[in-house]
């Protein structure tokens, strides 16, 4: 018999949040963000999920082949461009979209032989200062595109550092609308915080200076996959969105404790009363964060329950006192929707271990199986 541990992707759960995606930019295309073998969920898992988007944005060229592999069609972007002079050759084989965020980017497409113009993205720094060409540069940088042979459409993008948060994205996108003033092409602004906090309709955008008007494309990620970028301030329920990832495993053993006894490693739990514990196959060889502590949520039988002692490679221990008739081959829901339809936010997980739910998703290790839900 199997460990009895599983990861479950939810596509209705992809769906759902898509969805909320285009009611909150109703008129703005869609790229489904799938980088990091889309945030640790299988890129071919979510796919049917993900198919109504308008385009996918990935990172590299595997993934790219993966997702044209699978039928799509339509655009796919890199989102941080190509990294060698070859990967231009894939693009127009593939027939990829690129950003574009150094003049080493541009050097490469000036060499590059091919009788297909190619379609890019052209990223400005509004602040992040990861990637992007500098305001008083972003022009020059486009006038350089806009004169090379191999280069066809050019789009204009930025990325907030801050839209989930007070400082908000008004002196980002005013710094960008400045700069790009007046240059042909579409654009593409909001990450997920910006669609679920700074988007208006641009008929009212007059109403609401501070908002951030629609843009012709829109790249949600973390929403997609149903965490709150903004959390705690907004919990994944406040967003409306739905989990699309859960982790279950079963509890295989229990033990009575006495008042003064002690549980896992370090006995960094001590109990002060007589209680039950299940042990559950689960720990941080699976991608569970060793970092969390005591008091940690957990669903046992979907009933809300906690962690007690350390997370320890293969199994956690779990307080069974919310849930007396739990025992062996009780269902523990580490986080994501429970069989009774109790939801565990993997955002109220990953704050406990000091983190975000996306490194939860994409810490999911390889010896979890995973199943697609019906």
């Amino acid at each position: 018999m199997p460990r009895p541990i599983l990861a479950t992707i939810h596509p209705a759960a992809f769906r759902h949040n898509l969805e909320r995606v285009r009611r909150a930019a109703p008129d703005a295309r869609v790229w489904a963000v799938v980088k990091a073998n889309a945030y640790g969920h299988g890129i071919e898992r979510v796919f049917d999920g993900m198919r109504s988007a308008d385009g996918f944005a990935l990172l590299d060229l595997a993934e790219a082949q993966r997702v044209r592999d699978l039928g799509w069609r339509g655009p796919i972007l890199l989102l941080e461009g190509v990294f060698e002079q070859r990967d231009l050759e894939l693009c127009s084989r593939l027939d990829l979209w690129h950003t574009v965020h150094c003049n080493e980017q541009i050097d490469m497409l000036a060499t590059h032989k091919t009788n297909v113009p190619q379609r890019v993205f052209l990223k400005m720094n509004v602040g992040m200062n990861r990637l992007g060409f500098m305001p008083e540069r972003y022009r020059a940088a486009w006038t350089r595109l806009n004169a090379l042979p191999q280069v066809d459409e050019i789009s204009l993008m930025c990325h907030f550092s801050d839209a989930d948060g007070p400082r908000g994205v008004a002196q980002q996108m005013a710094v960008f609308a400045a700069a790009s003033r007046d240059l042909p092409g579409e654009r593409s602004l909001s990450n997920s915080a910006a669609i679920l906090r700074h988007t208006v309709d641009p008929a009212q955008a007059a109403l609401h200076p501070e908002a951030l008007v629609v843009s012709d494309w829109v790249r949600p990620g973390i929403v997609l996959y149903g965490s709150a970028p903004d959390y705690p301030e907004h919990s994944a329920a406040d967003w409306a969105l739905q989990p699309t990832m859960t982790l279950a495993a079963k509890i295989i053993a229990t033990q009575a404790l006495d008042t003064r006894d002690s549980v896992g490693y370090g006995s960094s739990f001590v109990a002060d009363k007589p209680m039950r514990i299940g042990v559950v196959a689960c720990g941080y060889a699976d991608g569970y964060p060793r970092i969390c502590p005591t008091g940690t949520p957990v669903l046992v039988d979907g009933v809300p329950t906690r962690t007690v002692g350390r997370v320890s490679m293969d199994m956690i221990t779990v307080d069974l006192t919310p849930v007396p008739q739990a025992g062996v081959g009780s269902t523990a829901t580490l986080w994501g929707r429970a069989a009774n339809g109790t939801v565990l936010p993997i955002d109220d997980v990953a704050v406990c271990a000091q983190t975000v739910g996306y490194e939860l998703m994409c810490g999911l290790a390889l010896r979890v199986p995973v199943e697609v839900a019906a």
